[in-house]
């Protein structure tokens, strides 16, 4: 069993930065990969950015350039430094990882972003 839980979300203005962080804890060894998704009102949840255990890290079109996302795989914890915001990108922001077969969620974090 994994239990994921992300912080650092909140209201900030377009052009600003916020930083995500997700911790996972649990009965588990090192998790791979660790993905941030993200869903806005009305909008299907949609995969912002991923990294495996070795540092691999993929991104979508809409955020490429603005966010960066990195882990300790000591910690097993994953963060999500997001620049340039902009209003597109309010949301709620879920961390994500499968483990051992199964998917696993956090609650998720509200990131609003005012124009």
């Amino acid at each position: 069993q994994v239990q994921l839980v992300e912080s650092g979300g909140g209201l900030v203005q377009a052009g600003g930065s916020l930083k995500l962080s997700c911790g996972a804890s649990g009965r588990i060894f090192t998790i791979n990969p660790m993905n941030w998704y993200r869903q806005a009102p009305g909008n299907e949840r949609e995969l912002v950015a991923g990294i495996t255990v070795g540092g691999t890290t993929n991104y979508a079109d809409s955020v490429k350039g603005r966010f960066t996302i990195s882990r300790d795989n000591a910690k097993n914890a994953a963060y999500l430094e997001m620049n340039s915001l902009k209003p597109e990108d309010t949301a709620v922001y879920y961390c994500n990882t499968i483990y051992l077969g199964a998917t696993y969620w956090g609650k998720g974090t509200q990131v609003t972003v005012s124009s």
